[in-house]
């Protein structure tokens, strides 16, 4: 939220990120939306991420949300919690590579900020098809890549596979964001040279120490 986002901005965050918001609130003018669409000019770049099954609904929340001025736009495919991928949204897209491919093209051609996407590296360990939509993504005019280095199935558990993120780095050409057990500066640096990525998003690690910056 933003108090949280401004403490970690003047502890030296580069980028921040919203709470994420359902595509169908926003069209259906749920009144918490606002709430998480308030930011300061400090913050910038800022991103207003958003998750949904439908491309038209992604399409015409995005031209909504452009209006209040963010720097980016970005599509969650990592959200792991049922009541999110098990509709399809979040790491549910993983699932279904041709509405990815879909939402980044309707997004990328109508909208006037650039489209990024934050993913997981597959639904489970039997079909890790990060590559394939890395891919997807930029050949449908996305402008950056966050890359967690875990499957749906694992949640938050286990080891995220940095291995994956440097795969996705050297597949596309676009900037790829690393994101996963950095919990310390030297994990930030570690990770960065183990995968080639171009910088490094730190989520739960911040929440207990956003000095971490």
């Amino acid at each position: 939220d933003l108090p949280f986002r401004s403490l970690c901005r003047e502890m030296g965050s580069a980028i921040s990120y919203t709470e994420f918001i359902n595509a169908m609130d926003v069209l259906g003018g749920h009144p918490y939306v606002g709430e998480k669409l308030v930011f300061w000019p400090a913050e910038r770049p800022v991103a207003f991420q958003i998750f949904d099954n439908q491309p038209q609904r992604l399409l015409e929340t995005a031209l909504h949300l452009q209006e209040y001025g963010p720097d980016f736009i970005d599509i969650n495919l990592g959200c792991s919690d049922r009541s999110v991928s098990g509709r399809g949204a979040g790491a549910g897209l993983l699932r279904t590579p041709h509405l990815i491919a879909e939402i980044f093209s309707k997004l990328t051609s109508a909208l006037e900020l650039p489209v990024t996407a934050k993913m997981r590296i597959g639904w489970d360990d039997a079909s890790r098809n990060f590559r394939e939509v890395a891919h997807v993504i930029e050949d449908n005019g996305g402008a950056m890549i966050a890359v967690h280095g875990r499957t749906r199935q694992q949640g938050y558990q286990g080891q995220a596979d940095w291995d994956a993120i440097a795969e996705v780095k050297h597949a596309v050409n676009i900037p790829v964001i690393g994101n996963g057990n950095v919990r310390t500066v030297a994990d930030i640096e570690r990770m960065q040279r183990y995968t080639g990525c171009d910088a490094v998003m730190i989520g739960r690690a911040a929440l207990g120490n956003p000095w971490i910056f």
